[in-house]
């Protein structure tokens, strides 16, 4: 995020899947100021919770609002104020907005996303790949109902300006969301979100879907979230070709049957398969000319489980003012990756997205920790 002075705020998280990465000392969160404007921040500082000293993980979830800073850590979701002239705040002044998050099984990170109105909608990510039985296995049949739509897959909504407030199955705001890491408010008020869409139907039920299957199914859907609907996880998934959602292997399906899938909301958007949308935003400056002002810009980290990786990219989506696309999707930034696309030989992979004061986009990378900021198009 960036404060309106021009700092840039950061959070990281310490990743299961990298077990030998080096946790730098300090806290997760990050200031970043470049005081002469060059593109090169001079002072670099850490703050908040440490894992040296508490066996912190961090987190992704970050976000500017009426004068506080919000990040999620640890299965927390936090706010410190920000001091005119006091580049990071002090530990005494924490306050804790929402606990007892998650943090177990996979998707573990509870990107979060705050309305003009300081409504906070809180992602809580499967803790499998398609509530299976035994989670990955190959024809092993899904759980139904599936217990875990208790407490996971979903957006939860709470007051961003209470403190103490606990993540339990009342606060759900909606259902069958697997994994939306790209949330954001739309300016209109709503809650938009992209979500990671489920892996492994070739592998796990070769006899119903070929690998070429496997690897465009099924679209990364971009959603109008609306209290109360329910998106399909895990009994569904949606086929961007054909637009329209079908009926899971794990729960009977075959690529051809809807069944209790028909009815699902259908989304404003569909991206490629396993492309890993990363972050949203959407774009209410005025350094980019006016066909971008209310678009959505989506960072896709990049695919792992497709014959020919894609993704590791920034696309834009056209929207209007009530939130509905207006044009054609466009990749605006590319070539991140490199020369390999794959998630250890890839030079870069966008994870995450902000805009400055001066409506300037800055995106960065979790590959190694490059920031760039685009100032104009």
């Amino acid at each position: 995020m960036v404060a309106g002075d021009g700092t840039v705020y950061v959070n990281t998280w310490r990743s299961p899947y990298r077990k030998g990465a080096k946790i730098p000392a300090g806290g997760f969160l990050v200031a970043l100021r470049d005081a002469d404007g060059d593109g090169v921040a001079e002072t670099i500082e850490r703050f908040g919770e440490d894992s040296g000293k508490s066996g912190a993980v961090g987190g992704t979830g970050i976000a500017i609002y009426k004068g506080y800073l919000y990040a999620e850590t640890s299965g927390r979701i936090v706010r410190y104020p920000l001091t005119p002239g006091r580049l990071v705040p002090q530990a005494a002044e924490l306050d804790v907005i929402v606990d007892d998050l998650p943090m177990k099984g996979a998707h573990t990170m509870h990107a979060f996303a705050i309305s003009r109105g300081g409504a906070l909608y809180v992602n809580s990510g499967s803790a499998s790949n398609a509530c299976q039985l035994k989670d990955r296995a190959r024809h092993s049949p899904g759980q139904d109902p599936c217990e875990e739509l208790r407490l996971r897959a979903g957006l939860w909504k709470y007051d961003a300006s209470v403190s103490g407030q606990v993540f339990e199955q009342a606060g759900r705001y909606a259902s069958g969301l697997r994994n939306s890491v790209a949330l954001a408010a739309h300016p209109s008020g709503e809650v938009f979100a992209v979500q990671h869409g489920r892996d492994q139907l070739h592998e796990n039920w070769p006899e119903r879907f070929d690998a070429m299957q496997g690897a465009e199914l099924p679209a990364e859907a971009m959603y109008r979230v609306a209290q109360g609907a329910d998106y399909g996880w895990p009994y569904c998934y949606f086929d961007g070709r054909l637009g329209a959602y079908f009926l899971a292997p794990e729960y009977g399906g075959d690529g051809r049957k809807a069944g209790r899938c028909a009815d699902k909301p259908r989304p404003v958007a569909s991206f490629p398969a396993h492309w890993a949308p990363d972050a949203l935003l959407f774009y209410t400056g005025a350094a980019f000319p006016d066909r971008y002002v209310n678009g959505a810009f989506i960072a896709f980290h990049g695919s792992w489980n497709r014959p020919v990786q894609q993704g590791y990219n920034v696309i834009f989506v056209p929207m209007d003012g009530n939130g509905s696309p207006s044009g054609n999707t466009e990749i605006f930034a590319d070539g991140f990756a490199g020369a390999v696309k794959t998630p250890e030989g890839a030079a870069h992979r966008p994870s995450g997205l902000a805009m400055g004061p001066d409506g300037a986009l800055y995106i960065s990378d979790d590959q190694r920790g490059r920031i760039w900021r685009v100032t104009r198009r």
